[in-house]
Protein backbone atom coordinates (compact mmCIF):
# COMPACT_ATOMS: atom_id res chain seq x y z
CA UNK A 1 0.00 0.00 0.00
CA UNK A 2 1.57 3.09 -0.82
CA UNK A 3 2.92 5.20 2.43
CA UNK A 4 3.63 8.72 3.20
CA UNK A 5 6.47 9.05 1.58
CA UNK A 6 4.77 7.90 -2.11
CA UNK A 7 1.30 9.38 -1.30
CA UNK A 8 3.45 12.47 -0.98
CA UNK A 9 5.21 12.15 -4.27
CA UNK A 10 2.02 11.69 -6.14
CA UNK A 11 0.60 14.55 -4.58
CA UNK A 12 3.67 17.11 -5.40
CA UNK A 13 3.42 15.31 -9.05
CA UNK A 14 0.12 16.16 -9.64
CA UNK A 15 0.42 19.72 -7.79
CA UNK A 16 2.24 20.14 -11.06
CA UNK A 17 0.12 18.94 -13.57
CA UNK A 18 -3.40 19.94 -12.22
CA UNK A 19 -3.83 22.65 -9.99
CA UNK A 20 -5.29 25.06 -11.64
CA UNK A 21 -6.77 22.99 -14.70
CA UNK A 22 -10.01 21.99 -14.84
CA UNK A 23 -11.03 18.72 -14.56
CA UNK A 24 -13.28 18.35 -17.99
CA UNK A 25 -14.36 14.38 -17.41
CA UNK A 26 -14.34 11.47 -15.56
CA UNK A 27 -14.16 7.93 -17.05
CA UNK A 28 -15.63 5.47 -14.92
CA UNK A 29 -14.66 1.67 -15.96
CA UNK A 30 -15.31 0.09 -12.70
CA UNK A 31 -18.49 1.27 -11.00
CA UNK A 32 -17.70 -0.41 -7.71
CA UNK A 33 -14.90 2.18 -7.35
CA UNK A 34 -17.16 5.09 -6.52
CA UNK A 35 -18.18 4.39 -2.81
CA UNK A 36 -20.58 7.48 -2.38
CA UNK A 37 -24.06 8.65 -3.86
CA UNK A 38 -24.34 12.54 -3.00
CA UNK A 39 -22.89 14.47 -4.16
CA UNK A 40 -22.90 12.55 -7.82
CA UNK A 41 -19.52 12.12 -9.27
CA UNK A 42 -20.51 14.08 -12.43
CA UNK A 43 -20.92 17.25 -10.25
CA UNK A 44 -17.02 17.19 -10.42
CA UNK A 45 -16.87 17.84 -14.16
CA UNK A 46 -16.00 21.59 -15.19
CA UNK A 47 -14.72 22.13 -11.65
CA UNK A 48 -10.62 23.40 -11.75
CA UNK A 49 -8.38 21.94 -8.88
CA UNK A 50 -7.94 24.20 -6.32
CA UNK A 51 -5.91 22.36 -4.13
CA UNK A 52 -4.37 18.72 -3.24
CA UNK A 53 -3.29 17.40 -0.18
CA UNK A 54 -2.56 14.00 1.78
CA UNK A 55 -5.23 12.30 4.39
CA UNK A 56 -3.18 9.76 5.92
CA UNK A 57 -2.88 6.72 3.04
CA UNK A 58 -5.45 9.46 1.02
CA UNK A 59 -5.19 11.90 -1.99
CA UNK A 60 -7.36 14.98 -1.57
CA UNK A 61 -8.34 16.78 -4.67
CA UNK A 62 -10.03 20.18 -3.74
CA UNK A 63 -12.32 21.16 -6.37
CA UNK A 64 -13.35 24.73 -6.96
CA UNK A 65 -17.06 26.21 -8.05
CA UNK A 66 -18.08 25.79 -11.56
CA UNK A 67 -17.56 28.87 -13.87
CA UNK A 68 -21.77 29.52 -14.22
CA UNK A 69 -21.85 29.38 -10.01
CA UNK A 70 -23.91 26.11 -9.27
CA UNK A 71 -24.00 24.30 -6.07
CA UNK A 72 -22.43 22.69 -4.14
CA UNK A 73 -19.70 25.39 -4.36
CA UNK A 74 -16.64 22.97 -3.27
CA UNK A 75 -16.15 19.49 -3.84
CA UNK A 76 -13.78 17.22 -2.70
CA UNK A 77 -12.60 14.25 -3.96
CA UNK A 78 -10.84 11.67 -1.84
CA UNK A 79 -8.83 8.66 -3.39
CA UNK A 80 -7.54 5.32 -1.42
CA UNK A 81 -5.34 3.36 -3.70
CA UNK A 82 -5.52 0.80 -0.99
CA UNK A 83 -2.61 -1.91 -1.60
CA UNK A 84 -3.02 -2.39 -5.09
CA UNK A 85 -4.00 1.21 -6.50
CA UNK A 86 -1.80 3.17 -8.47
CA UNK A 87 -1.80 6.47 -10.49
CA UNK A 88 -0.10 7.07 -13.78
CA UNK A 89 -0.29 10.24 -16.14
CA UNK A 90 -1.13 9.79 -19.56
CA UNK A 91 -1.80 11.19 -22.84
CA UNK A 92 -5.00 13.33 -23.08
CA UNK A 93 -8.37 10.84 -23.48
CA UNK A 94 -6.42 7.87 -23.01
CA UNK A 95 -8.19 4.34 -23.48
CA UNK A 96 -9.32 2.59 -20.16
CA UNK A 97 -8.30 -0.41 -22.42
CA UNK A 98 -6.16 -2.83 -19.13
CA UNK A 99 -7.65 -4.91 -17.18
CA UNK A 100 -6.13 -3.04 -14.27
CA UNK A 101 -7.69 0.30 -15.43
CA UNK A 102 -10.35 1.54 -13.35
CA UNK A 103 -11.07 5.41 -13.74
CA UNK A 104 -9.52 8.25 -15.94
CA UNK A 105 -9.66 11.62 -14.88
CA UNK A 106 -9.38 13.91 -17.70
CA UNK A 107 -7.60 17.79 -17.64
CA UNK A 108 -6.46 19.05 -21.22
CA UNK A 109 -3.01 18.56 -19.93
CA UNK A 110 -3.42 14.96 -19.89
CA UNK A 111 -5.18 11.97 -18.10
CA UNK A 112 -4.78 10.94 -14.45
CA UNK A 113 -5.42 7.17 -14.90
CA UNK A 114 -6.12 4.47 -11.88
CA UNK A 115 -5.16 1.29 -12.24
CA UNK A 116 -6.00 -1.61 -9.31
CA UNK A 117 -3.70 -5.10 -9.66
CA UNK A 118 -4.86 -8.18 -8.60
CA UNK A 119 -9.29 -9.71 -8.04
CA UNK A 120 -9.52 -7.90 -5.01
CA UNK A 121 -10.77 -4.28 -6.27
CA UNK A 122 -10.70 -2.20 -2.78
CA UNK A 123 -9.06 1.29 -4.29
CA UNK A 124 -12.27 3.55 -3.40
CA UNK A 125 -13.27 7.34 -4.49
CA UNK A 126 -15.66 9.57 -2.15
CA UNK A 127 -17.32 12.85 -3.73
CA UNK A 128 -17.48 14.70 -0.74
CA UNK A 129 -19.57 18.05 -0.50
CA UNK A 130 -17.54 19.80 2.02
CA UNK A 131 -15.18 20.05 4.61
CA UNK A 132 -16.97 18.33 7.75
CA UNK A 133 -17.70 15.44 5.14
CA UNK A 134 -13.80 14.94 4.49
CA UNK A 135 -12.99 15.07 8.27
CA UNK A 136 -15.65 12.18 8.50
CA UNK A 137 -12.54 9.94 6.79
CA UNK A 138 -9.14 11.73 8.87
CA UNK A 139 -8.40 8.62 11.51
CA UNK A 140 -6.92 11.57 13.37
CA UNK A 141 -3.29 10.27 13.60
CA UNK A 142 -0.66 12.61 14.04
CA UNK A 143 1.53 13.78 11.24
CA UNK A 144 5.21 11.81 12.22
CA UNK A 145 7.28 14.85 10.31
CA UNK A 146 5.40 17.47 12.03
CA UNK A 147 5.02 16.24 15.60
CA UNK A 148 7.27 16.80 18.77
CA UNK A 149 8.76 14.43 20.67
CA UNK A 150 6.18 14.86 23.62
CA UNK A 151 3.22 14.66 21.64
CA UNK A 152 4.50 11.42 19.71
CA UNK A 153 5.13 10.06 22.84
CA UNK A 154 1.73 10.21 24.76
CA UNK A 155 0.13 9.14 21.91
CA UNK A 156 2.24 6.30 21.11
CA UNK A 157 2.29 5.29 25.59
CA UNK A 158 -1.73 5.50 25.43
CA UNK A 159 -1.69 2.47 23.31
CA UNK A 160 -2.37 -0.76 24.02
CA UNK A 161 -0.46 -2.31 20.96
CA UNK A 162 2.75 -3.73 20.13
CA UNK A 163 4.91 -1.16 18.77
CA UNK A 164 4.42 -2.77 14.99
CA UNK A 165 0.45 -2.35 15.29
CA UNK A 166 0.54 1.20 16.83
CA UNK A 167 2.90 2.73 14.15
CA UNK A 168 0.77 1.49 11.37
CA UNK A 169 -2.46 2.59 13.99
CA UNK A 170 -3.75 5.47 11.51
CA UNK A 171 -5.47 6.63 14.70
CA UNK A 172 -1.85 6.83 16.16
CA UNK A 173 0.04 8.05 13.12
CA UNK A 174 -0.84 9.08 9.91
CA UNK A 175 0.27 7.66 6.61
CA UNK A 176 2.80 4.62 7.93
CA UNK A 177 1.83 1.23 7.05
CA UNK A 178 3.82 -1.87 6.82
CA UNK A 179 6.62 -1.40 4.92
CA UNK A 180 7.78 1.77 6.71
CA UNK A 181 6.95 0.48 10.13
CA UNK A 182 9.68 -2.14 9.47
CA UNK A 183 12.26 0.26 8.39
CA UNK A 184 11.30 2.36 11.64
CA UNK A 185 12.11 -0.22 14.31
CA UNK A 186 14.94 -1.48 12.36
CA UNK A 187 16.26 1.89 12.91
CA UNK A 188 15.32 2.63 16.09
CA UNK A 189 16.92 -1.11 17.17
CA UNK A 190 13.42 -2.16 18.21
CA UNK A 191 11.22 -5.71 18.56
CA UNK A 192 7.93 -5.17 16.48
CA UNK A 193 6.35 -7.15 18.70
CA UNK A 194 7.56 -4.60 21.78
CA UNK A 195 4.64 -3.08 23.62
CA UNK A 196 4.28 0.47 22.65
CA UNK A 197 3.72 1.99 26.40
CA UNK A 198 6.90 -0.24 28.02
CA UNK A 199 9.12 2.11 26.15
CA UNK A 200 11.27 4.01 28.61
CA UNK A 201 12.06 7.66 27.22
CA UNK A 202 15.49 6.68 25.67
CA UNK A 203 13.37 4.17 23.37
CA UNK A 204 10.81 6.45 22.79
CA UNK A 205 13.44 9.29 21.82
CA UNK A 206 15.27 6.76 19.73
CA UNK A 207 11.77 5.76 17.94
CA UNK A 208 10.93 9.34 17.40
CA UNK A 209 14.12 10.25 16.11
CA UNK A 210 13.80 7.09 13.68
CA UNK A 211 10.34 7.69 12.21
CA UNK A 212 11.41 11.26 11.53
CA UNK A 213 14.51 10.28 9.88
CA UNK A 214 13.46 7.20 8.12
CA UNK A 215 10.38 9.20 6.73
CA UNK A 216 12.53 12.33 5.47
CA UNK A 217 15.34 9.74 3.91
CA UNK A 218 12.86 7.97 2.02
CA UNK A 219 10.73 11.45 0.50
CA UNK A 220 14.66 12.38 -0.42
CA UNK A 221 15.69 9.18 -2.52
CA UNK A 222 12.02 9.03 -4.22
CA UNK A 223 12.23 12.55 -5.16
CA UNK A 224 15.19 12.51 -6.61
CA UNK A 225 14.59 8.56 -8.33
CA UNK A 226 11.35 10.70 -9.87
CA UNK A 227 12.97 13.96 -10.82
CA UNK A 228 10.48 16.33 -12.77
CA UNK A 229 8.60 12.52 -14.37
CA UNK A 230 5.37 11.45 -12.58
CA UNK A 231 6.03 8.47 -10.09
CA UNK A 232 5.46 5.77 -11.95
CA UNK A 233 7.67 2.83 -9.83
CA UNK A 234 5.34 2.95 -6.67
CA UNK A 235 5.82 -0.21 -4.64
CA UNK A 236 6.36 -1.52 -1.28
CA UNK A 237 9.53 -3.05 -1.95
CA UNK A 238 12.96 -1.33 -2.66
CA UNK A 239 16.06 -2.96 -2.68
CA UNK A 240 17.50 0.10 -1.07
CA UNK A 241 15.32 -1.02 2.11
CA UNK A 242 17.25 -2.49 4.95
CA UNK A 243 14.54 -5.29 6.04
CA UNK A 244 11.24 -5.18 4.84
CA UNK A 245 10.67 -7.95 2.06
CA UNK A 246 13.93 -8.82 2.59
CA UNK A 247 13.86 -12.17 4.47
CA UNK A 248 16.79 -14.42 4.75
CA UNK A 249 19.12 -11.59 3.05
CA UNK A 250 21.52 -10.04 4.98
CA UNK A 251 21.10 -7.32 7.53
CA UNK A 252 22.64 -4.14 6.37
CA UNK A 253 23.74 -3.28 9.79
CA UNK A 254 24.96 -6.75 11.29
CA UNK A 255 25.22 -8.90 7.95
CA UNK A 256 22.56 -11.61 10.11
CA UNK A 257 19.98 -12.60 7.72
CA UNK A 258 16.15 -10.81 8.10
CA UNK A 259 13.64 -12.70 9.72
CA UNK A 260 9.73 -12.71 8.82
CA UNK A 261 6.53 -13.42 11.04
CA UNK A 262 3.78 -14.15 8.40
CA UNK A 263 -0.01 -13.28 9.29
CA UNK A 264 -2.53 -13.04 7.22
CA UNK A 265 -1.48 -11.26 4.21
CA UNK A 266 0.94 -9.19 6.07
CA UNK A 267 4.45 -10.14 6.88
CA UNK A 268 6.69 -8.44 9.37
CA UNK A 269 10.61 -8.22 8.92
CA UNK A 270 12.59 -7.78 11.62
CA UNK A 271 16.80 -8.49 12.44
CA UNK A 272 16.93 -10.36 15.13
CA UNK A 273 20.47 -9.84 16.10
CA UNK A 274 19.57 -6.01 15.95
CA UNK A 275 16.25 -5.76 17.39
CA UNK A 276 15.57 -8.63 19.75
CA UNK A 277 18.60 -9.46 20.91
CA UNK A 278 19.26 -12.58 18.84
CA UNK A 279 15.78 -13.92 19.59
CA UNK A 280 13.88 -15.06 16.96
CA UNK A 281 9.92 -14.10 17.15
CA UNK A 282 7.30 -16.39 16.74
CA UNK A 283 5.71 -16.86 13.82
CA UNK A 284 2.38 -18.04 15.07
CA UNK A 285 1.12 -20.87 11.87
CA UNK A 286 5.10 -22.47 11.58
CA UNK A 287 5.17 -22.44 15.32
CA UNK A 288 2.36 -24.48 16.11
CA UNK A 289 3.15 -27.14 13.10
CA UNK A 290 6.80 -27.44 14.21
CA UNK A 291 6.16 -27.21 17.47
CA UNK A 292 9.73 -27.90 19.61
CA UNK A 293 11.84 -27.93 16.67
CA UNK A 294 11.13 -24.39 15.83
CA UNK A 295 14.61 -22.29 16.86
CA UNK A 296 14.70 -19.58 19.68
CA UNK A 297 17.70 -17.90 18.97
CA UNK A 298 19.72 -16.47 15.72
CA UNK A 299 22.40 -18.65 16.95
CA UNK A 300 19.83 -22.13 17.17
CA UNK A 301 18.73 -21.38 13.21
CA UNK A 302 22.54 -20.53 12.48
CA UNK A 303 23.85 -23.79 13.84
CA UNK A 304 21.26 -25.96 12.08
CA UNK A 305 22.40 -24.39 9.06
CA UNK A 306 20.14 -24.58 5.51
CA UNK A 307 17.61 -26.77 5.34
CA UNK A 308 18.01 -30.69 3.76
CA UNK A 309 16.63 -31.23 0.26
Amino acid sequence: MPELPDVTLYVEALEQRIRGRVLENVRLKSAFLVRSAVPPLASANGRSVTGLRRLGKRIVLALGPRPDGSRPPQLHLLLHLMIAGRLHWKARGAALTRRTDLAAFDFDAGSLVLTEAGTKKRASLYVLADEAGLATHDRGGLEPLECALAPFAERLAASKHTLKRALCDPRCLSGVGNAYSDEILHRARLSPLRLARQLDSAEMERLHAATQAVLREWLQRLRAQAGERFPEKVTAFRPEMAVHGRFGQPCPVCAAPVQRIVRAENEVNYCARCQTGGKLLKDRALSVLLKDDWPSTLEELEERGPPGP
